[in-house]
């Protein structure tokens, strides 16, 4: 018998609430519904972590994400890995949050707490994390740094392009062909 590893069961994870947001989007309503409840469990982990001290704002902040994801539904694209685009959402509402109370620590967040979206309170940080860092590590930097902050930290296309000095067109077709040479990247590793 095959033995299940922690990588098999994060991606098992991905696959099943990535099919139930596409099926969502696609109007199955029960599987819509069914997917904002399992993201819901997923998200208060994730916040329960980051805010031991404040076990009563975790809730809020909950749903803010499952609107923030609800409104931006239709800018996901199914070639990104969904707790990617739903981490860059609830990083950038943990960000408000801290930034409303003075408190910065959450910039010290690592892109590998992305894994933790579905992974369990008492494992490590998933192995799917680690290897998009090497796949970002492999593009030049005009198309992995617009990735980085639009894509995973959640900016603007005006803000990338401000911090990194590149235009906006410049920033658009970063991502752009980042995330064909990307997708290229995974479709020859399987």
């Amino acid at each position: 018998m095959a033995r299940i590893t922690h990588n098999d069961a994060l991606r098992s994870r991905e696959l099943h609430i990535q099919a139930l947001f596409l099926a969502g989007l696609g109007g199955d309503e029960q599987a819509y519904r069914t997917f904002l409840l399992e993201l819901s469990g997923y998200l208060r982990g994730f916040f329960r972590s980051r805010l031991q001290q404040r076990p009563g704002e975790i809730e809020d902040l909950v749903q803010e994400v499952l609107l923030a994801v609800h409104n931006a539904r239709q800018t996901y694209r199914e070639d990104q890995p969904l707790t990617a685009w739903v981490f860059a959402i609830a990083r950038y509402k943990l960000t408000d949050f801290f930034r409303g109370r003075s408190r910065y620590d959450v910039f010290n967040d690592a892109l590998d707490d992305a894994a933790e979206l579905l992974d369990e309170p008492h494992l490590e940080p998933a192995q799917a994390s680690r290897d998009l860092s090497r796949l970002l590590e492999g593009l030049p930097e005009r198309q992995r740094l617009p990735i980085m902050h639009v894509k995973l930290e959640g900016l603007s296309v005006t803000e990338t392009a401000q911090m990194t000095g590149l235009s906006e067109s410049a920033v658009k077709i970063g991502i752009h062909r980042g995330l064909k040479a990307l997708a290229l990247k995974v479709r020859g590793a399987r």
